[in-house]
């Protein structure tokens, strides 16, 4: 992990800073995969392995310093929502779990085979910061029944507050309480200290519940963390029970690709690291597969885990391999003890851990941008409406409609020349511009495509034939990097009907994949009159004996 030789002090400090904050991360690690196993449905044992399992191959495939690969909030939400499309016992919902997480990793693995990195990128992050938010607000609710310690069996969030609220009365005061304060330590130790607040609060909840006897209070613990993985059967697989796990692999892998990419990147643009995607892509694919040897969960670069891994001082991602060893130590030597943390503590650190997804600032400066603010709007109330998964879906497509949206209904630009430079600018922002005499200049708002292209070059031809002496035209297209066929076919239907009207329209900033299209398709003539700069078809404008023709629309 560095090059420096082995017995220099250097290695020997990044050793001790790894090891360090491979201990602070462990006790950050436990109770949030006793926690996300709960919110799937299944035992604590599969959360654990796979965090061990995940930190260890990242350790060995992926690239970020900080990145803590484990069972995350978002994760364990799609997989409970996979699960329960086909309810079964614990023994088949392993077995479920497996194959979606082994799909999963499957599509990671796909994308790097095909250098896909860019899904990265494919959800924006107002969608992303809704999503998290209605997640967050979702999962926060459903631990209020065990914070209060009473039962609200609804089937989706507003019924279990209501339930909690209805049955306030039979609230239970002492769990309440113990919740209330772990959840202020947890908080207090993370705003004024960079001691590792989950291991101090998951060990002071087991001291208090042994010395308080607090299971005598009526304060449920954690109870025996279960370990029993029998080997599956795959005598009453159906494919048409593979292929409805198989319709969650997708969303479940675009997730946490793009919460683990979130997460990391932004640590390491900080720290002045460097992150291939695709390399990111191949050590998420190889995580999830050997979390589904060992029959565990999801894994992904959560930013709970990832930022308290960085806080804590890592250094190279030996800190992940040394997380993975102490929750593993953890496993064999402390479960007993573990057994008898107060379920409310539990709940605490749920609660803590989402406290960033919960911060408004993201959201209200969407607003303050006046940008994509209902589109994040959209994908809260679709998690808190829809669930999880077709919350997610929903504001996907509400996203790219968006765009469609604002393409398709872009404007086009008259420009006009600064102070006799080379640079055209629009003419109704800049006062001070000047349009060339007798030569109108347009440029689409929006690259050209099949929703926007016939309109934009009509409204463009329309114009031109509505401007009186006006000789001849320009059109740029340096909104538009490529063409599909039918924008290609519209560009070359608006040059036809411009030569028509005895204009011979120039086309400036023509891209050189535009230029190869037009050469596929014989428009050599159009070829011709492509120019790579404005100010050089003007010139060409300029020149050209039929430039100088008058407009016909403009004679009586």
């Amino acid at each position: 992990m560095t090059g420096d030789p082995p017995s220099s002090p250097a290695p020997r400090r990044a050793l001790r800073a790894d090891v360090l904050a491979g201990l602070a991360v462990a006790g950050l690690m436990l109770p949030e995969a006793v926690a996300y196993a709960g919110i799937a449905g299944l035992p604590a044992g599969h959360a654990i392995l796979a965090g061990i399992v995940g930190c260890l191959i990242y350790a060995m495939a992926g690239q970020s310093r900080f990145a803590v690969l484990s069972p995350t909030s978002s994760s364990a939400a799609i997989l409970a929502a996979a699960l329960a499309v086909i309810p079964a016992g614990i023994g088949v919902r392993s077995l479920f779990t497996a194959i979606t997480v082994a799909m999963a990793g499957g599509v990671f693995l796909l994308g790097w085979l095909l250098r896909l990195g860019g899904l990265t990128s494919f959800i924006s992050h107002p969608v992303l910061r809704g999503f998290s938010f209605g997640l967050a607000i979702t999962i926060v609710i459903k631990q209020l029944p065990v914070l209060t310690g009473v039962a609200a069996p609804g089937a989706n969030v507003f019924e279990i507050a209501w339930e909690v609220l209805a049955g306030m009365p039979q609230w239970h005061w002492a769990s309440v309480a113990v919740g209330l304060i772990a959840l202020a330590a947890l908080l207090g130790l993370r705003w004024t200290s960079r001691l590792p607040a989950a291991l101090l609060v998951l060990v002071a909840g087991i001291a208090a519940a042994h010395l308080l006897d607090l299971p005598a209070h009526g304060v449920a613990p954690v109870g025996r963390i279960v370990f029993e993985f029998a080997m599956p059967s795959f005598s009453g697989l159906s494919s048409e029970t593979v292929f409805a796990l198989a319709q969650f692999a997708f969303p479940l892998a675009l997730i946490l690709l793009a919460e683990s990419w979130r997460t990391t990147r932004a640590l390491a643009l900080h720290h002045g690291d460097t992150l291939r995607a695709d390399r990111e892509l191949r050590a998420l694919g190889l995580a999830n597969l050997g979390s589904a040897l060992v029959q565990g969960m999801p894994v992904g670069a959560g930013l709970s885990a990832t930022s308290a891994n960085e806080t804590a001082g890592a250094q190279t991602r030996l800190a992940g391999a040394a997380a993975a060893i102490a929750l593993g130590a953890l496993v064999l030597f402390a479960m007993p003890l573990v057994a008898q943390l107060p379920q409310p503590v539990l709940a605490a650190v749920v609660v803590a851990a989402l406290t960033h997804a919960l911060d408004p600032r993201p959201l209200a400066r969407l607003w303050h941008l006046d940008r994509d603010k209902y589109i994040a709007l959209a994908a809260v109330a679709g998690v808190l409406v829809l669930g999880v998964l077709n919350g997610m879906l929903c504001a996907i497509l509400l996203s790219l409609a968006a765009l469609i949206q604002r393409f398709s209904s872009s404007t086009v630009l008259r420009l006009g020349q600064l102070a006799g430079g080379h640079d055209y600018v629009d003419l109704a922002r800049h006062a001070e511009a000047r349009a060339p005499a007798g030569i109108g200049i347009w440029r689409p708002a929006a690259p050209l495509f099949f929703a926007n292209a016939e309109p934009l070059l009509e409204r463009i031809a329309r114009e031109a034939r509505g401007t009186p002496q006006l000789h001849a035209m320009v059109v740029s297209l340096e909104e538009s990097v490529d063409l599909d066929s039918t924008a290609l076919d519209a560009l070359l239907a608006f040059d036809r009907q411009m030569n028509g009207l005895s204009f011979a329209p120039h086309y400036a900033r023509v891209h050189d994949r535009i230029r190869d299209l037009l050469q596929a398709s014989g428009a050599h003539a159009l070829i011709g009159r492509s120019y790579y700069s404005v100010s050089d078809a003007v010139a060409a404008c300029s020149e050209e004996r039929r430039c100088t023709s008058p407009n016909p629309s403009s004679t009586p």
